[in-house]
């Protein structure tokens, strides 16, 4: 039980201080001050340190572009585990690519080109919203056909998207309710 706690206070002075811009703390009057995170029906930080752990745990060159991922399906209005799951098949999130190429979604066969990483989640997130949700095509099993040719692609990106989806819920559960007393 000791060691529960105090992991679970290293993880909370761990998440203070590498998201100190999106805490904010509640303090009530009185003996202590309490300190509580309210997410709010914006999970977006939850998200972000999801997508930041199944990333680091395969070495990913994408780690630093979580940011773009987060935006990306913001202003695309996308699943926003959507895209790094395809990074995961298509390249085993961008380890595995044309050298230069920034391409880790395989977007036109694996032959487009682009500066950056950023231009490619961008590019791949207009791409998905206009020729693929806006027609229709507004889950992972009816994307797979227009993607890709293979038949297993849809399952292959969905065992991605459940990995980030338990992170996720695994965050929230570690975070949700969690009081410091002072």
């Amino acid at each position: 039980m000791r060691k529960l706690i105090g992991t679970s206070i290293f993880i909370l002075i761990l998440f203070l201080f590498t998201f100190p811009k999106f805490a904010s703390a509640q303090e009530t009057a009185g003996h202590s001050a309490v300190m509580s995170y309210n997410y709010g029906n914006d999970n977006s930080i939850i998200k972000r340190m999801a997508i930041s752990r199944v990333l680091n745990k395969y070495n990913s060159p994408l780690v630093d572009q979580i940011d773009s991922f987060i935006n990306s399906c913001t202003n695309y209005n996308l699943d926003c585990y959507l895209l790094p799951s395809i990074t995961g098949l298509e390249s085993y999130f961008g380890r595995y690519t044309y050298p230069g190429s920034h391409n880790p979604f395989g977007w036109g066969g694996g032959y487009i080109m682009f500066d950056t990483w950023d231009k490619a989640i961008d590019t791949v997130a207009k791409g998905l919203r206009e020729n693929y949700v806006n027609k229709g095509a507004e889950t992972i099993e009816e994307i797979a056909p227009i993607y890709a040719e293979s038949p297993t692609w849809a399952v292959r990106v969905q065992f991605f998207k459940t990995q980030f989806e338990a992170e996720e819920k695994q965050l929230s559960l570690l975070l949700s309710g969690n009081e410091v007393k002072l």
